[in-house]
């Protein structure tokens, strides 16, 4: 792409950055100012990452500097709010000033790409043959791909063993949702609560909607099918007969967390970045995979961050930064990513067994990720953010009692065809 037409698509990103700020905050990051730092010169390399939480000295600092010296070079890293990443990234491409690495949240991978500002892994020279597929996708755009997932995060359902005990429930019969339905009931009846989640009218809703979408074999170009509607009339009959409690409606992730460790609720939707705080809770606690409707398990979305490298005007430097992101992504350096986070399943086979090698327990959350699907997968690209803000406000809608499922996944479709085209 030319200078001049890059500039172009830089103004129209820019001018669209703002839609983006509700898409990135389905996914782990800090919350701080940045920290700073300059453009890279000689010897020093920079790198940008959403973790302001991870100051100077800490583990995460620590590795990044490493990968630098590995690569003979000085790291000098900045840390911005996950929101605010992309629009610094759009920002210093549009001045000249890009950073050599961006850790970027993968839903708004697509949106540097398609602007022309970061260059493909084949121009970078990277290998990507051992990565998960499913997990690469979420960096992939007609045909190349812009980047490596460093690992990924997704969504499970954990259960409060006491509470299924003591009702006779089994978490291994529940395979479907007829089963965990029934489960439902029979721990409602037996005095406690469902099952609590995040049906709230931001990207959190749509993020923890999509197991159940996709689980009933529903797609995102398509909101109003009779898949679609299936999904979302689960989650409201759950509202409407009291297996799950009216908060959700308003409920973040966070928030969905705070109910589950009362110890009153049965089971609740929630991440991989909940592990420690399960580990941590007043009673024994455990997971199962998001079923899909008829049996199996459901794709769930996945988080995480993908490592670009942004359009250097020295193409001389891009031997180097593949050399830092090379460090970054190996099967030893995912493994690390993964022990520094608690969170984060590598992205290749070879690193979740070498994962699963030090720790045994994590083996459901690596099965969750090897079934996950990228929010941006089938090609939707930059056109997710429009799809996602009229299917949350679907589940809105319907949770709510405003409309039927079938009356709110109609407008969505219709809602998000305008948005797309226009």
């Amino acid at each position: 792409m030319n200078r001049s037409r890059r500039t172009r698509s830089l103004r129209v990103a820019l001018a669209a950055g703002a839609s983006l700020t509700l898409l990135l905050a389905a996914g782990c990051g800090g919350d701080d100012a940045p920290t700073g730092g300059d453009d890279a010169a000689g010897g020093t390399y920079t790198w940008w990452d959403p973790y302001p939480q991870h100051e100077a000295g800490s583990d995460w600092q620590n590795r990044v500097e490493a990968c630098g010296d590995e690569a003979g070079v000085t790291i000098e890293r900045t840390a911005y709010d996950t929101t605010a990443l992309t629009n610094q990234a759009l920002l210093s491409a549009q001045e000249g000033t890009s950073p050599d690495v961006i850790l970027l949240d993968n839903p708004a991978v697509s949106t540097l790409a398609e602007t022309g500002i970061v260059t493909t892994t084949e121009e970078l020279g990277l290998d990507t043959s051992s990565i998960d597929p499913n997990l690469l996708a979420a960096g992939q755009i007609d045909g190349e791909t812009y980047g490596v997932p460093v690992g990924a995060n997704t969504l499970a359902l954990y259960y409060n063993a006491d509470i299924l005990t003591a009702a006779g429930v089994d978490p291994a019969s529940i395979t479907d949702w007829a089963s965990l339905t029934t489960a439902l009931e029979t721990v409602t009846a037996a005095g406690n609560g469902g099952i609590t989640f995040s049906g709230i009218g931001t990207e959190e809703g749509s993020f923890q909607f999509l197991p159940w979408f996709w689980g009933a074999g529903a797609e995102l170009t398509d909101l109003s099918s009779p898949e679609a509607v299936e999904a979302l009339q689960l989650w409201t009959d759950w509202v409407d007969q009291g297996l799950a409690p009216n908060t959700v409606i308003s409920n973040s992730q966070n928030t969905v967390w705070e109910e589950f460790l009362t110890g009153t609720f049965a089971f609740a939707e929630n991440g991989t970045w909940q592990v420690n705080s399960a580990l941590d809770a007043d009673f024994e606690t455990g997971i199962i995979q998001i079923p899909a409707r008829d049996g199996g398990v459901a794709e769930a979305p996945t988080g995480g961050e993908f490592a670009i490298a942004p359009v250097q005007e020295d193409a001389s430097r891009y031997e180097t930064t593949a050399a830092i992101i090379d460090c970054m992504t190996s099967t030893e350096g995912a493994v690390e990513t993964a022990n520094t986070f608690a969170y984060y399943v590598p992205p290749t086979e070879a690193g979740q067994d070498a994962l699963l090698a030090e720790d045994a327990t994590l083996e459901p959350w690596v099965e969750a990720v090897r079934s996950a699907k990228g929010r941006t997968s089938d090609d939707l690209g930059t056109d997710y953010p429009l799809i996602s803000e009229a299917l949350w406000t679907a589940v809105q809608e319907s949770l709510s009692g405003t409309a039927s499922p079938q009356e709110a996944l109609e407008q969505a479709q219709a809602d998000a065809a305008a948005a797309v085209e226009g």
